[in-house]
């Protein structure tokens, strides 16, 4: 039986970074989306930069039933779910990464694009989730990679949420603050002054500051200044993607073909994908989601109902199983804008 609390998130390792990484990967596509006009250049630089993983998946008698296609454009009829994940080893240019094995994923996010393209969900998962992994028992959620790469990582969400990873994509930390660097430093509104813990010497008053790509990264990894740790850190992770989404997705980056190409170029070389997370997806989702601006994306994370102990004693968080059936649902059936945990947009 797992002991479940409501105290704070238990703190992990000093690696809240990479949870930014996954959004800097969206942030990325909603770039080359709202570009539009410059779908097929974008995507080509996305194509040749990044690293390609092949076998991604698990065996398909394991996996959700596929949608299926529009015969003209190959794409999905119904919503596309794209895996984000983080990890410490991106691998070599053979797509080594895609094994993975003795790894665990330090974020995992699930970009959810309904079939109207007219918004994007992107699902938090905490790492410490416990639940059930196929062949393996009950563990936390990031131990699916440890224990059979990404197509466990990949069939353990799957089986989550009830609902077909379409496309996934793994970030390296270097990508996070080429992004930051490539908008000329982020304008971030901090609603909590903090004693930086990695940048000796940084204070981080309350207020609007302009961060590198150094600083940024402090910025989004911080806890330890926080008396509710990971719970403040979550709230400046989106205070600083919204503020990356704000000035990624303006008219001046949009009618600005070199700095479109630049923001993608930061992040291509930094991205592994699957074999048909490529130029061609890239360009037809774009020319999709030509329309979508920041209101129209909507962040969330799984509901939990707090920390708990696992059986073998391990810190944990635990799923709240009611509110996950609604989250099941809005996956399995492309109505997450009938969900209504606390969303928030990126207005």
């Amino acid at each position: 039986m797992v002991d479940v609390s409501r105290g704070p998130v238990i703190k992990p390792k000093r690696r809240g970074w990479r949870i930014a990484l996954i959004a800097i990967a969206a942030v990325m596509l909603l770039v080359a989306g709202a570009a539009g006009v410059y779908a097929w250049s974008l995507s080509n630089t996305f194509d040749s930069q990044t690293v390609k993983l092949p076998d991604v998946f698990p065996d398909e008698a394991a996996r959700p039933t596929a949608a299926p296609a529009d015969p003209a454009s190959g794409l999905s009829t119904s919503g596309q779910n794209i895996l984000l994940l983080g990890s410490d080893t991106r691998g070599t240019n053979d797509g080594s990464i895609a094994d993975l094995s003795g790894q665990r994923s330090d974020s995992i996010m699930v970009v959810h694009v309904p079939a109207n393209r007219k918004n994007i969900y992107v699902m938090s998962i905490m790492r410490d989730s416990w639940l059930e992994i196929p062949g393996r028992g009950e563990a936390k959620i990031n131990a699916a990679m440890s224990y059979g790469g990404v197509p466990l990582a990949v069939q353990t969400i799957e089986g989550l949420l009830g609902a077909r990873i379409d496309h996934v994509a793994i970030v390296d930390f270097e990508g996070f603050k080429g992004i930051t660097d490539a908008l000329g430093g982020v304008d971030v509104d901090n609603p909590v002054g903090f004693d930086s813990s990695s940048l000796q010497g940084r204070y981080f008053a309350e207020g609007t500051h302009r961060l590198n790509g150094t600083e940024a990264l402090a910025f989004v990894r911080e806890r330890y200044a926080f008396s509710d740790g990971d719970f403040q850190r979550a709230r400046n992770q989106q205070a600083f993607i919204k503020a990356v989404l704000g000035q990624s997705l303006t008219a001046e980056t949009l009618t600005n073909p070199a700095k479109i190409s630049g923001l993608v170029g930061a992040v291509a070389p930094y991205l592994s994908v699957d074999d048909g997370l490529n130029s061609a997806y890239v360009a037809g989702l774009a020319v999709e989601l030509r329309d979508v601006r920041v209101g129209d994306v909507t962040f969330f994370t799984l509901p939990t109902t707090g920390t708990g102990t696992s059986p073998d004693g391990q810190s944990i968080v635990v799923i709240d199983q009611d509110k996950l059936k609604e989250v099941q649902q809005g996956f399995q059936t492309d109505t997450l804008d009938a969900y209504q945990p606390e969303l928030q947009t990126m207005d």
